[in-house]
């Protein structure tokens, strides 16, 4: 099954689940409610959902487990979300909390070829030494300085 059979919210239940489970190696009706924001029932429907599509173990009032499918798609959820975080916190210089807002909603409708970009991109980014592109919120801009000079209009032109 495709994260792409899932709606928003159990993307969002499931990648609850999982970091729930990284954490204390299952989760609870509780936690997920108190991660997410929501009320139990909310919880139990979208449980019953998950349990259904076979990615989650769940009884009511017990833990509640990943199969072995739900973790491989919960990773790939959660791994487009920490991808998209990075690229707006290192990146594009974007407060943190923000930065985790705006990657919840971006991470259901990204494709996976931007996604390899992006995570290609943030990887050259932190990892090569030649690579200055960091957002400069003392001038507003990437390239560190208050206007683009001539030489930056003409080598924007020339790409």
């Amino acid at each position: 099954m495709e994260t792409k059979e899932l709606s928003q919210s159990l993307e969002d239940y499931l990648e609850a689940i999982y970091e729930i489970a990284r954490s204390k190696k299952a989760a609870r009706a509780k936690d997920i409610s108190e991660r997410l924001g929501v009320n139990r029932s909310s919880v139990t429907g979208a449980l019953h959902a998950l349990s259904d599509r076979k990615l989650i173990n769940y009884a009511p009032y017990d833990i509640i487990t990943l199969t072995d499918h739900g973790e491989r798609v919960a990773a790939s959820i959660s791994n487009r979300h920490e991808v998209l975080r990075d690229f707006l916190v290192d990146v594009l210089g974007v407060e943190r909390s923000s930065a985790e807002e705006s990657a919840c909603g971006m991470e259901h409708v990204v494709s996976e070829e931007i996604l390899y970009r992006l995570t290609r991109f943030v990887d050259c980014v932190r990892t090569c030494p030649g690579v200055q592109l960091r957002w400069d919120s003392t001038t507003g801009d990437f390239c560190g300085r208050s206007h683009c000079t001539e030489d930056c209009v003409r080598l924007g032109k020339e790409r």
